[in-house]
């Protein structure tokens, strides 16, 4: 299916990259990027089990994300690699508000479809990011794309259920968890282009 982009199956060894004031900048972008999916996620997550007149908005604004993830990893990858990136987020993130819907509307046989088509569209994710970086296992992708779709459940179910004090402190986890992806993707693009990060 990426028959265009080279194929890593295996990673290689890795180690630790050497922080440079670059590598720094690009881990900024990309906590602040995973930190934004998870905040929007939560907002819009809130507005449609609440049925709050901001779901439009609030929706919007989390569909910007993975258009603002392409426009840092185009700097590295191009512009093909960097939209099909944002073209799996979308569709993470729009699964996601289907299945909170399907949820809410006690709908189970809709939210089982589309909780099956989410873990489908997670081992896309993974397998992509498989691919384009030696640095990166698909394995291990996997495991932290499974670990965000079970902690967003959660958050989910609490919301629903009005367990008001679980789901905020579901929070702390889901924000510690993506800015976990977060350094492992800045350190495989640093690794994976030290010229690009040597000041």
């Amino acid at each position: 299916m990426y028959s265009r982009y080279p194929i890593y199956y295996y990673p290689i060894a890795r180690s630790y990259p050497t922080w440079t004031s670059s590598s720094v900048e690009l881990n900024r972008k990309l906590r602040a990027l995973w930190e934004q999916h998870v905040y929007w996620t939560r907002l819009t997550v809130n507005s449609i089990v609440d049925g709050l007149p901001d779901v439009n908005a609030t929706t919007e604004r989390l569909l910007r994300n993975p258009d603002d993830f392409a426009e840092v990893l185009a700097s590295v990858y191009g512009i093909a690699i960097a939209n099909e990136f944002a073209r799996l987020l979308r569709e993470h993130l729009t699964i996601a508000a289907e299945l909170v819907g399907d949820l809410k509307s006690g709908n189970s046989e809709a939210a089982a479809d589309a909780q099956r088509r989410w873990y489908a569209n997670a081992d896309s994710i993974a397998d992509f990011l498989g691919r384009i970086n030696p640095y990166w296992s698909q394995m291990e992708w996997q495991h932290m794309m499974y670990e965000h779709l079970g902690l967003l459940s959660d958050e989910v179910s609490t919301r629903i259920a009005k367990d008001y004090v679980k789901n905020v402190a579901l929070n702390d986890q889901i924000e510690t968890q993506a800015l976990g992806m977060a350094d492992m993707m800045t350190s495989g693009i640093v690794q994976q282009f030290p010229s690009n990060f040597l000041s």
